[in-house]
């Protein structure tokens, strides 16, 4: 009953994930939206590490962790974030909530596991207006709109071939629709003008992980880890639409296709660089760990001939985090809250994204608590972040923010073999 349960919920689920509109960042307007954060809600809360894997947990960014799964794990994530919008002059509040991911893990042998999934690779969401005055001292506004994402159908395998060393591989299957429009009306002019972009992408990357665990005086255990995230080669499928409309009922009075095959912009390729990832953590099993990572991405690389911004350049990324977690009694028997996992993190990433010559930069403080549900391995994972990206500088807008995630970790025994019939 509870496997119907949970194959029933992970399909009606699975739709969410691709009709929901992740963000309201102006800032998704540029590349291939807002990059979405992979991990699980256990990872998110320590800074956003990756190298940390478990035997009951999946861990969405390590393919090498799967090595380590010994039960099946159903695990899904959702967010609520709120966002205080602020530029110069005016401040604005908003919230966005969205399914971020739904997997399945499970272990094919003593040393290998496996899982898929699906999750948000990148959201666009944003409603910006503008208003200025032309020569003639009419009011000229500009309403800019844009929506969809990319989505990410995943399949990862681990392997542990000697004591300590795990190895992975991930296939990712990257695919969505970007949609951008530009309104433009003048003041006492009954028709408006319109420009609405669309991009279909779709391509592969793949995910290469290698984990280093070795054991030290019985007790302790040193984590090194090196994960690439190799050059996605993605290809747009994209159309134009140019006219103009009325602005009494809305309706349009003349909108042609632009032939984008003159321009050599009816297909083009969106190549995301490489990302590599190096990972150093200590712990005792069950009881404590910390850890830090570095990222770095050649994003100077990346570029999106079909939308031709002027005002945006990208630069090298990097990520630094920092993070981990605590559990003060794991078989405590008389105190629930000493079986808690208590978690925390920081990150500060260079995303590489400069707009008017200034870097869109993005700090974040995270914490939360993994909840055992009954005498199950099962858990609850509820966890925050308070952050900030951007600046208000050069008519740009800075973004605080406050996101809370929930995450469910269910384990079940499938794939083992029954000893009674």
């Amino acid at each position: 009953m509870v496997k119907k349960f949970l194959i029933a919920f992970f399909c009606v689920t699975a739709h969410g994930i691709f009709a929901q509109n992740g963000t309201i960042s102006p800032y998704s307007f540029f590349g291939i939206g807002d990059l979405r954060n992979n991990g699980t809600v256990e990872n998110q809360m320590m800074g956003g590490l990756s190298m940390y894997g478990d035997s009951i947990h999946i861990n969405l960014n390590n393919p090498a962790a799967y090595s380590k799964l010994r039960l099946t794990v159903y695990t899904a994530g959702i967010s609520n974030t709120q966002y205080r919008l602020e530029d110069f002059t005016e401040k604005q509040n908003v919230s966005v909530t969205s399914l971020d991911y739904l997997a399945i893990g499970f272990p094919i042998a003593k040393n290998a596991g496996m899982g898929f999934g699906l999750m948000p690779l990148s959201s666009v969401g944003y409603n910006l207006i503008s208003e200025s005055q032309n020569v003639d001292g009419q009011l000229v506004t500009n309403a800019f709109t844009g929506e969809g994402g990319l989505n990410r159908a995943y399949l990862s395998f681990g392997y542990e071939p000697i004591k300590n060393l795990s190895l992975g591989v991930t296939a990712n299957f990257n695919f969505g629709t970007l949609e951008y429009r530009r309104i433009q009306s003048v003041e006492d002019v009954q028709f408006g003008t319109l420009n609405s972009r669309e991009s279909r992408i779709s391509g592969y990357d793949f995910n290469y992980a290698v984990n280093y665990t070795p054991t030290i005086k019985d007790k302790y255990t040193l984590y090194t880890s090196v994960l690439v995230n190799t050059q996605g080669n993605l290809i747009s499928t994209n159309s134009e639409r140019l006219g103009s409309f009325s602005l009494v009922n809305g309706t349009d009075v003349e909108v042609i296709d632009v032939d984008l095959d003159a321009s050599n912009l009816k297909n083009t390729e969106l190549k995301i660089p490489t990302r590599t990832t190096l990972g150093l953590g200590f712990g005792e099993d069950k009881k404590w760990f910390a850890g830090g990572e570095y990222s770095f991405q050649k994003f100077s690389d990346f570029e999106n001939r079909f939308l031709g911004l002027e005002n945006v350049t990208y630069k090298d990324a990097n990520t630094y985090s920092l993070g981990g977690y605590f559990i003060p009694e794991y078989t405590s028997l008389s105190s629930y809250f000493k079986r808690i996992t208590y978690r925390a993190g920081l990150k500060y990433d260079v995303t590489g994204l400069e707009v008017n010559n200034k870097e869109i930069n993005n700090f974040g403080i995270t914490f939360g608590l993994g909840l055992p549900l009954g005498n199950s391995f099962s858990n609850l994972n509820v966890g925050f972040e308070l952050g900030r990206r951007g600046t208000t500088d050069a008519s740009l807008i800075r973004e605080d923010y406050l996101k809370i995630n929930v995450g469910l970790s269910l384990n079940d025994r499938w794939f083992v073999k029954r000893r009674i019939n």
